[in-house]
């Protein structure tokens, strides 16, 4: 994130989800706004608590490791881990992108990926959380990042033959902030293809884009600053004044990456302050506070991007209550956007699933999909015939 200053007049900061959790019925069933649709496929969410199995804890397991990323004439370790359930069923996984941001890191989403896969039921799921090049714990070379580069590391970590999550069925990104927009765009070029995409916060501009605007002159000086904070020497002096101090990270997380000020904890702040302390720490947040990481440079292409897999996928926007000012904005931009299959609401700011995993958990648990491609349906628009002859009691099994 930027300085304390700079981020909280950024309009768009960081943070995104949606997926697949469910069981399918063998069953076809009648829907009665759609009295002709028959499904062979329907995807429940567990919306009630009779339909909601935790598996036995001494199933779930969890790792970390290392991919090595070749990019151009680069080999460069990307610190990932996985949380996942041993059980019977179908394999099904979910890729979690943490928000782009100068303390970003895979521990925003560890709790929300564990209490997903403890509510997998009959369904084997895997949570994938992977550090993006240049944070969290991956390695941090000198490279001339932009979006285009961290496009590449994700399709990358999708598709190449050794990398943790290929040839996984239904695979599901979860992304925060750019991360999110980051795989919308990928999504709608085809170079991937999820079964589902949820943008939890979803953003798109940098702090200083959004404040100053992008005229030739404003990406004159951010070039300058962007060359000054790669400096050796003067580049971390300024680094170290704008973004690598405990008082500037405790007043971002304080003022709007979380919404309650009491949940910021000195554990949190000593954590994410030793992050910026990495050796080359500062070539991504010179990147991200200069706009050089944003997927698009309007509104205008920013809506276009969702409206490109209208049809397509599933794509799930979760909003937050507590965003600041101009990030709400962007993220209301979506109510009814096309490409936009649902639109939910959180408790939260800017990195809700860190703050409030259990509720951005649960609200993801409770979305499904029908394979048919409707949109998005109610409990309250199925006809319950089918239920009543013991389809519950099948789901259960």
């Amino acid at each position: 994130m930027a300085s304390s200053a700079i981020s909280h007049l950024s309009s768009v900061s960081t943070s995104s989800l949606f997926f697949n959790l469910s069981t399918k019925l063998r069953h076809p069933i009648t829907l009665r706004r759609f009295p002709k649709l028959y499904t062979k496929s329907l995807t429940l969410a567990a919306a009630s608590t009779s339909l909601d199995y935790s598996t036995d804890k001494s199933s779930l397991s969890s790792k970390t490791s290392n991919w090595q990323w070749k990019f151009k004439d680069n080999s460069i370790k990307i610190h990932y881990e996985e949380h996942g359930s041993e059980s019977n069923g179908p394999n099904k996984s979910i890729l979690m992108m943490p928000t782009i941001s100068d303390v970003s890191t895979v521990e925003e989403w560890r709790l929300v990926a564990k209490d997903i896969v403890q509510r997998s039921g009959d369904v084997n799921w895997r949570a994938t959380i992977v550090d993006w090049p240049g944070l969290g714990y991956s390695d941090r070379p000198k490279l001339d990042y932009n979006a285009d580069v961290m496009e590449s590391f994700l399709v990358d970590f999708i598709l190449d033959p050794n990398s943790p999550v290929n040839r996984m069925e239904d695979l599901v990104i979860v992304g925060g902030g750019h991360a999110a927009t980051l795989a919308i765009r990928a999504a709608k070029k085809g170079l991937v293809k999820p079964t589902a995409i949820a943008a939890v916060a979803p953003t798109w501009s940098g702090p200083l884009p959004i404040v100053f605007g992008r005229d030739s002159k404003t990406e004159s000086r951010y070039e300058l600053l962007r060359g000054t904070l790669r400096a050796p020497a003067v580049g971390w002096m300024m680094y170290n004044m704008l973004v690598s101090n405990k008082k500037s990270i405790q007043s971002q997380y304080k003022s709007h990456v979380y919404a309650d000020s009491a949940n910021v904890t000195p554990a949190i702040i000593e954590n994410r302050y030793e992050l910026t302390k990495q050796k080359g720490a500062r070539y991504v947040p010179a990147a991200f506070l200069t706009g050089l990481l944003d997927p698009v440079k309007t509104r205008e292409e920013f809506l276009q991007l969702f409206e490109g897999l209208e049809g397509q996928l599933p794509v799930l926007v979760v909003s937050t209550s507590g965003a600041p000012k101009r990030s709400k904005a962007e993220m209301e931009a979506l109510r009814e956007a096309k490409g936009v299959s649902k639109f939910v609401e959180v408790p939260g700011a800017l990195l809700p699933h860190e703050e409030y995993p259990s509720l951005v958990a649960k609200e993801l648990y409770r979305q499904y999909i029908i394979d048919t491609g409707l949109k998005q349906l109610d409990w309250t628009e199925l006809d319950w015939v089918g239920f009543e002859s013991g389809l519950v009691d099948r789901i259960k099994k």
